[in-house]
C-alpha cells in the first residue's frame, strides 16, 4: 500500500466529458483524508490535498469505472506519454479510418438509384456499431454502474435505438415497408470518433506549454569530484557541487558562475528575447542554453528546488486549478445527463401522440445524439491552459486560475518603489558630514542585509575604509538600526527614526532636502545621540518603468507607488515614471493597511512588491504580483509571478489575463448556445441524426480550436 502524502497527482483515463470530471470529483471527496479534489478534464489529472492512501484513491476511481495511476515526476514521465499519446492516435487513426470505409457506402445511398439491399446496410453498419463504436458502450457501461451518466451513455442510447430498430425490420423482413437507420448510427458513430480524434490532437496542442518546460531540464551534469570530471544524473548534483558547462549545452542547475564568461539564452523561462551576458557572480537558471564560453558553476538549487522545477510546479498548478466559473458548469454537468434523456424521452411520446412515430423516433434519437456536455466541460480548463503556457512563455507564472480570474479586473495597481520601479541595487552618491561618517555606518551595518547597508560596504571597501568590529547590532525594521561600535551606540537610519530618537537633524537639513528633490534616499548617522551627517543613496530608476506606467495607464488602470522612503525622494521618482498618487515614508507593517484602504474604495487593487516585506501587502491585496528577481517569500504569497524585474510584464500579465478570461466567456457562450438551441431543434425534428452527430462532435473541437487561439497573443511591447 503507498504510503499517506499530503498532495496525490493522479493520471485519469476513461473520462469523456464534464459529467465524468464532476462526478469523479465526487467520487474522491468520499476517500476518508480528502480535503479536497480537482479533477482537471483537458488534462486528464486529478489533483488531491490531504493525507489520503494512494491505493485508496486509484481503487475509488476504479470502482468509478475510470483508470487511475500516480503521478510521481511529471517531468519523467512527460516523454512515456509523449510516446504513448503518439501510439494511441495512430491507432485511433486506422479506427476512425475502418469506420469511415464502412460508413461511405451507407452515405452514399443518398444518391438516386444508389439504395442497398437491407442485408448489405446491416452488413456495414454492424462493425460499425459495435467494433468502432465499442468505446461507447464499455464507457456507458462503467459510468452506469458508477451511479451516474455521461456522454457515452448518449452516444451508445441513440445509435443502439437507430441500428437497433433498422436491425430488427431487417431480421423480421419489415425492411422494405419502413425507414432503416443504419446510416444514421454509423454516420453519428464515425463523427463522434472523428471529433474526439481532432479533439485529442487540440487538447495535446493546448497543453505544448507544459511539455515544453518538462524537456528543458537535462538529464546529465558534469561534476567536479576528487578531482576529476564525471557525468552524473542532474538530480544527483548536491548543492556547493562544482558543475561544468560547455558551450551549446542546456545548464542543469540553478548556479552562480565560478569562472568563464559567456552569453545564455534563457528565453523559454524568463521570456527574455535576446542571450543574456553572465560572468563570474552571476547567477543562471537550470534549463537555460549555455552560449559560446566555458562555465564552471556552484550549484546553489537542484532537482526539485531549481528554477525550472518550480515553473514546472506552478504552471501545472495552474492548469490543474478550476476557474470560479467552472463550478456552475460542473453542477450542469452533474444533471446534464439524465435530463437529456428526459428530454428525448418526451420527444418521442410528443411525436407519438401527434400521430408520426417514426418522425418522433428519429427526433428522439437525434436529441440524445447532438446534447453533449463536452464542449461546457472543455471550455475552461483549455482556456486556462494555453493562457497560463503562453503567459509563462513570456516570463509571466500565474499561480492558480483564481488569481488568473481577478487579475482580469484590477483597477488600481500598487507599485513598490525599490526593485519594481527602480533598480534595486542603491550606491551611494554622496557623503555630507563628519569625516569619520563613512567608517563607523560602514562599521555598523556589516551586520545588516537591507540593500542600503550594502551599497555603503561596498563603497567603504571600494575607497578602501577600514572597518571596526560591532559589538552589539539591533534593526529597527522600516526605520533604520541601532549598533555599538568602539564603545559609541551609532544610529542609523531615516528622518522619522532620527525625530522619534530626539536626533536634532538641523543641520544637515538642506542638504537632504536638495538629495530627496534629485529622488535620492537619504541615511542619516548619528553617534551618542548627536548627528554626524548624512549619506545620499541613489537607486536608478528601470529603463522600463515609464513605459510600464503608461501601458497600465491606456488599460485604465490607476497606479499608486507605496513607498517607506522619504516624500520628496518618492515623488521625484513619481514624476519620473508618471505614477498617479504616492504613499511615501509607509513602514512595513502598515503597507498592508494601506492595500486593505485602497480596497475599501471599491476596486480591484493589485500589489507588486519584491521584498520579504511586501509579502503583508501582496497577501492583503485582491492579487498579489511579485518581482521574480526577488524574495522567495513574496514570490509564494503572490497570485503571479513575473521571472524578469521587467516592469513591462505587469501591463503583460494583466492583459493574458483578461484575453483569457474572455476567451473563456466565448467558449462558455457558445458552449451554452449550442445546446441552448441545438436541442430544442432536435426535438422539433430539424436536424437529422448524422447532422446532429456532426454537430455533436465540432462542438467540442471548436471550442478547444477557439482556445488554441490564445497562442497567438503577443507582449504589448
Amino acid at each position: 500500500m503507498s504510503k499517506d502524502i499530503d498532495v496525490s497527482e493522479l493520471a485519469i483515463t476513461g473520462m469523456t466529458c464534464a459529467a465524468c470530471s464532476a462526478r469523479l470529483e465526487r467520487v474522491l471527496a468520499r476517500v476518508p483524508g480528502v480535503n479536497q479534489a480537482q479533477v482537471n478534464l483537458a488534462t486528464e489529472r486529478a489533483s488531491v490535498h490531504g493525507p489520503a492512501d494512494t491505493a485508496a484513491l486509484i481503487e475509488a476511481v476504479e470502482k468509478a469505472g475510470f483508470g487511475a495511476r500516480l503521478v510521481r515526476d511529471a517531468a519523467a514521465e512527460s516523454a512515456g506519454e509523449d510516446a504513448a499519446a503518439a501510439l494511441r492516435a495512430r491507432r485511433d487513426l486506422m479506427i476512425l479510418a475502418l469506420s469511415a470505409a464502412l460508413t461511405l457506402p451507407l452515405l452514399l445511398q443518398m444518391l438516386p438509384g444508389a439504395m442497398m439491399p437491407p442485408w448489405a446496410q446491416m452488413a456495414l453498419a454492424t462493425p460499425v456499431q459495435f467494433v468502432v463504436g465499442s468505446r461507447f458502450y464499455v464507457g456507458a457501461w462503467k459510468s452506469l454502474r458508477g451511479g451516474a451518466g455521461n456522454m457515452d451513455v448518449l452516444v451508445a442510447l441513440g445509435t443502439s435505438a437507430a441500428y437497433g430498430l433498422s436491425a430488427w425490420l431487417t431480421l423480421t423482413g419489415e425492411a422494405h415497408h419502413a425507414n432503416l437507420y443504419f446510416e444514421a448510427a454509423a454516420v453519428v458513430i464515425t463523427l463522434v470518433v472523428l471529433g474526439k480524434w481532432l479533439e485529442t490532437r487540440a487538447r495535446r496542442s493546448a497543453a505544448a506549454a507544459i511539455r515544453a518546460l518538462m524537456k528543458l531540464r537535462p538529464e546529465i551534469a558534469r561534476v567536479e569530484r576528487d578531482g576529476r570530471l564525471i557525468e552524473i544524473p542532474a538530480d544527483s548534483v548536491r548543492v556547493g557541487e562544482v558543475v561544468m558547462v560547455r558551450p551549446g549545452e542546456r545548464i542543469p542547475v540553478d548556479g552562480k558562475v565560478i569562472d568563464g564568461a559567456s552569453h545564455t539564452d534563457e528565453s523559454l523561462i524568463t521570456g527574455e528575447s535576446l542571450p543574456v551576458a553572465r560572468g563570474p557572480g552571476d547567477r543562471v537558471p537550470a534549463g537555460a542554453i549555455n552560449g559560446d564560453g566555458m562555465l564552471r558553476l556552484d550549484a546553489v538549487a537542484v532537482g526539485a528546488q531549481s528554477t525550472i522545477a518550480r515553473i514546472i510546479r506552478m504552471v501545472e498548478g495552474a492548469q490543474a486549478s478550476k476557474a470560479p466559473v467552472q463550478r456552475m458548469v460542473d453542477a450542469i454537468a452533474a444533471v446534464f445527463v439524465p435530463v437529456v434523456v428526459v428530454l428525448a424521452a418526451l420527444t418521442f411520446l410528443g411525436w407519438w401522440a401527434a400521430g408520426d412515430m417514426g418522425r418522433g423516433f428519429v427526433a428522439a434519437v437525434s436529441v440524445l445524439v447532438i446534447a453533449c456536455p463536452c464542449a461546457l466541460g472543455l471550455a475552461t480548463p483549455t482556456a486556462i491552459m494555453v493562457g497560463t503556457g503562453v503567459a509563462a512563455r513570456n516570463g509571466i507564472l500565474i499561480k492558480d486560475a483564481e488569481a488568473l480570474e481577478r487579475a482580469h479586473r484590477v483597477r488600481v495597481m500598487v507599485l513598490d518603489k525599490t526593485g519594481t520601479l527602480t533598480e534595486g541595487r542603491p550606491a551611494v552618491a554622496e557623503i555630507v558630514g563628519d569625516e569619520s561618517l563613512l567608517a563607523l555606518a560602514a562599521s555598523a551595518q556589516q551586520g545588516s542585509e537591507h540593500p542600503l547597508a550594502r551599497a555603503v560596504l561596498g563603497h567603504a571597501a571600494a575607497l578602501g575604509v577600514a572597518t571596526s568590529p560591532v559589538e552589539a547590532f539591533r534593526s529597527v525594521p522600516g526605520r533604520g538600526l541601532v549598533a555599538v561600535v568602539g564603545g559609541c551606540e551609532i544610529r542609523i537610519g531615516s528622518r522619522r527614526f532620527m525625530i522619534d530618537s530626539e536626533i536634532d537633524t538641523g543641520a544637515y537639513e538642506p542638504a537632504a532636502e536638495a538629495h530627496e528633490a534629485q529622488g535620492r534616499t537619504v541615511m542619516w548617522v548619528a553617534r551618542s545621540n548627536r548627528p554626524l551627517g548624512q549619506i545620499s543613496v541613489t537607486d536608478p530608476v528601470k529603463p522600463t518603468a515609464r513605459e510600464a506606467v503608461r501601458a497600465l495607464a491606456q488599460m485604465g488602470i490607476e497606479t499608486v507607488m507605496l513607498t517607506g522612503d522619504n516624500a520628496r525622494a518618492a515623488e521625484a521618482v513619481a514624476r519620473a515614471v508618471g505614477v498617479d498618487r504616492v504613499l511615501a515614508e509607509v513602514l512595513p507593517e502598515e503597507k498592508a493597511a494601506e492595500v486593505t484602504r485602497l480596497k475599501s474604495e471599491g476596486r480591484v487593487v493589485a500589489m507588486v512588491g519584491d521584498g520579504v516585506n511586501d509579502a503583508p501587502a501582496l497577501a492583503a491585496a485582491d492579487i498579489g504580483l511579485a518581482m521574480g528577481t526577488g524574495s522567495d517569500v513574496a514570490m509564494h504569497t503572490a497570485g503571479i509571478t513575473l521571472l524578469r524585474g521587467d516592469p513591462g510584464l505587469l501591463a503583460d500579465a494583466l492583459d493574458v489575463s483578461r484575453v483569457t478570461h474572455a476567451k473563456i466567456r466565448q467558449n462558455l457562450f457558445w458552449a451554452f448556445v449550442y445546446n441552448v438551441v441545438a436541442i430544442p431543434m432536435a426535438a422539433a425534428g430539424m436536424l437529422s441524426p448524422a447532422l446532429a452527430g456532426g454537430a455533436m462532435a465540432l462542438s467540442s473541437v471548436s471550442v478547444v480550436s477557439n482556445s488554441l487561439l490564445l497562442r497567438r497573443w503577443k507582449r504589448r511591447g
